[in-house]
């Protein structure tokens, strides 16, 4: 069977690259140093492949009827797409795929009736281009893109299943010997364009953390539900959906908070959170 070899969740605001000399230092420094370990660990980890979850800013699925979840299942990616590199500001970069794992996950969870469809070459916006500015771009992706944005989006419930039956192909479906790393990313708290543009809710957020750090999943589909998520920032904080699907796959052991800053300046509370025991 394979193996998870790292599980973590982060936010991906666009400003973590694209304006992050705007914050006071303290906070720069703290972002940096959060994402710096975050590469760090991953790097550490070793893997073979890295299945990433992230939320489609209305790039790739369709505003009808979308999927809950997109596998992309292309041999490889430029990104990221051209509209966002400025604002990102970033030249550019290349990240292989792994298609013939993508396909496995695809053909599985549709099996198990999950609502999922595959693509192939999909755009990359912040989603996966901030993560991977930190994480590098050695290691093979494999994006499942995520809609949290357009209702009808899934509920808690809905991801902890999809976690737990992504656990289950990597431990009984996926090549023996295979290491696996796990990323989900999105939120923390935000409502982009709305009236709460820049500002975020820092308590919800550190509940939030803690959660993760429980890795309860009847107290998460309980208590952190799309209604309590979009309270704290509406079309942004359900990006967290992404990080219930990592707690699931970690199958049910407590999170590590690696950092925290609530700034004005990105728009969004900055976090995130690692799971080092997946047994």
């Amino acid at each position: 069977m394979a193996e998870f070899v790292s599980i973590m969740a982060m936010a991906h605001a666009p400003g973590v690259t694209g304006w992050l000399e705007s914050c006071p230092i303290s906070d720069q420094q703290a972002i940096q140093a959060g994402y710096e370990e975050l590469g760090q660990i991953m790097r550490a980890a070793k893997p073979d492949v890295i299945i990433g979850v992230g939320n489609d800013h209305l790039l790739n699925l369709p505003l009808k009827n979308p999927p809950n979840w997109r596998v992309d299942c292309a041999a490889e990616w430029t990104g990221p797409a051209e509209f966002f590199k400025a604002w990102l500001k970033q030249p550019g970069y290349q990240v292989r795929g792994r298609p013939e794992i993508a396909e496995i996950i695809a053909r599985e969870a549709m099996a198990a009736g999950h609502k999922i469809d595959r693509g192939d070459g999909l755009l990359f916006d912040d989603n996966w281009s901030v993560p991977l500015w930190y994480l590098g771009y050695d290691v093979p992706i494999l994006p499942i893109h995520m809609n949290c944005i357009n209702p009808p989006v899934p509920e808690p419930a809905d991801c902890i299943r999809f976690g737990r039956e992504l656990r289950r192909i990597v431990r009984e479906v996926l090549p023996a010997g295979l290491r696996v790393g796990l990323m989900g990313t999105g939120g923390l708290s935000h409502e982009p364009g709305g009236p709460r543009y820049f500002t975020m809710d820092s308590k919800f957020d550190r509940w939030f953390l803690e959660l993760m750090e429980e890795s309860d999943a009847d107290r998460v589909i309980r208590e952190a539900t799309v209604e309590r998520m979009n309270d704290a920032g509406g079309g942004g904080t359900t990006e967290l959906l992404a990080w219930m699907v990592a707690m699931a796959a970690a199958g049910g052991t407590g999170a590590r908070s690696v950092f925290y800053v609530a700034s004005a300046e990105m728009r969004c509370g900055i976090g995130a959170s690692v799971w080092s025991d997946f047994a």
